[in-house]
């Protein structure tokens, strides 16, 4: 089998209320889709996770990566692999936009394989540890204390046992709706709180140290990623678990954030930290230290929950999958059928082979930036 061609595709699609989080107002979805041809018929799809300019990890599969996968067999992911991680790694560009785009890459190369076989990518990574995955409500965004309690308590009616709080509108505000939750909802269902780097190290212990009465789950992101110091002041003076890693990249960002940054939850994205390839590896690093793992998906499209669902299936050290319910018309209206639905607080992942997914070719023309 060998690959013939290699094509990505910016999406983009506005959404009817913005999200609002800690430092930024996301007034629309971006994603890269990739597919990958080969002789034989088979095509694979990838997502690359694209906040800011989908366009850009487009031109970098076009222009990079693609001369390197044309005419090279699929199953030699590996090797594929570090041939587009090396191309670039002298130069310093082991963050960013080249290993976002790498992911994609590698998502859609899993994808082929398991069609390839008639294998779901989760047989491909070594079985399924579990039969159904289990699930919190991400997030509540931004909104007015009464409306936050409201939506809590519809969660779990939904069966949700855990959701996840956007904080970072100050410390007043921030414990006025986790005081409230916490009340609303009780001490059964877990409570999580996502600041999105949307503190200094100081303002974050602070916050978390008065938080930790309301027995919240875990602090998420308390400080920007590149205050690798700031995580480990934060852990070791705060008595709640410190969850981070969707802003991280392959393997050696997640040595430096376990080893240096003492977190305790690890939560790579697949469609930004190195595709399913790394985030086995991430996996397998975590383990090493005991440290759960725990998926990103975020404002991420289809492909990447697609992905994310196998991977949770497989991983040992999996511990809880984020399932964001807020609308995204890049998760919920691409694909011919939908993705797997939630109930009663978990999600099974498909049997199909491959991903298990489909693009519906119609849907994705519409959202092509232009």
């Amino acid at each position: 089998m060998k690959i013939t061609n290699v094509e990505a595709f910016g999406l983009v699609a506005p959404l009817k209320e913005p999200w609002k989080i800690a430092r930024v107002v996301m007034s629309e979805m971006n994603a890269t889709v990739v597919k990958i041809s080969t002789d034989t018929g088979i095509v694979g799809i990838g997502e690359s996770l694209a906040r800011l300019s989908s366009e850009t990890t487009r031109s970098i599969i076009d222009n990079i990566l693609k001369p390197i996968l044309m005419g090279a067999d699929p199953f030699d992911v590996e090797i594929l692999w570090e041939q587009m991680f090396s191309t670039m790694r002298t130069r310093g560009h082991h963050k960013g936009f080249m290993i976002e785009a790498i992911s994609g890459v590698d998502i859609a190369l899993w994808d082929i394989m398991g069609k390839a076989t008639n294998l779901p990518v989760y047989k491909l990574l070594g079985g399924k540890a579990r039969e159904k995955i289990e699930v919190y409500a991400s997030s509540l965004l931004f909104k007015g204390t009464d409306v936050l309690v409201k939506e809590a308590l519809e969660l779990v009616e939904e069966g949700y046992r855990g959701i996840k709080l956007k904080i970072g509108q100050g410390l007043k505000k921030d414990i006025e709706n986790v005081r409230a939750i916490r009340n609303a909802i009780g001490q059964d269902i877990n409570l999580m709180v996502d600041a999105n780097s949307g503190f200094g190290a100081h303002s974050a212990i602070a916050l978390g140290k008065e938080l930790e009465q309301y027995h919240i789950f875990w602090l998420e992101e308390p400080v920007p990623p590149d205050d690798i110091h700031g995580y480990e002041k934060v852990t070791r003076a705060v008595n709640i678990p410190v969850a981070a890693g969707e802003s991280e990249f392959t393997r050696y960002g997640f040595r430096d954030l376990i080893t240096l940054g003492n977190v305790a939850i690890v939560q790579p994205d697949v469609a930004r930290a190195g595709g399913i390839s790394e985030c086995k590896k991430i996996a397998t690093l975590a383990s090493v230290y005991n440290l759960p793992y725990c998926p990103h998906t975020g404002a991420s499209g289809a492909v990447c929950v697609a992905a994310s669902l196998h991977l949770s299936a497989a991983i040992p050290n999996f511990l809880l999958y984020e399932h964001m319910y807020p609308p995204n018309p890049l998760r919920e209206d691409i694909l011919k059928e939908p993705l797997p639905k939630v109930k009663d607080g978990y999600i099974e992942v498909s049997d199909k082979p491959g991903l298990g997914i489909e693009l519906d070719e119609g849907k994705i023309a519409q959202y092509m930036s232009r």
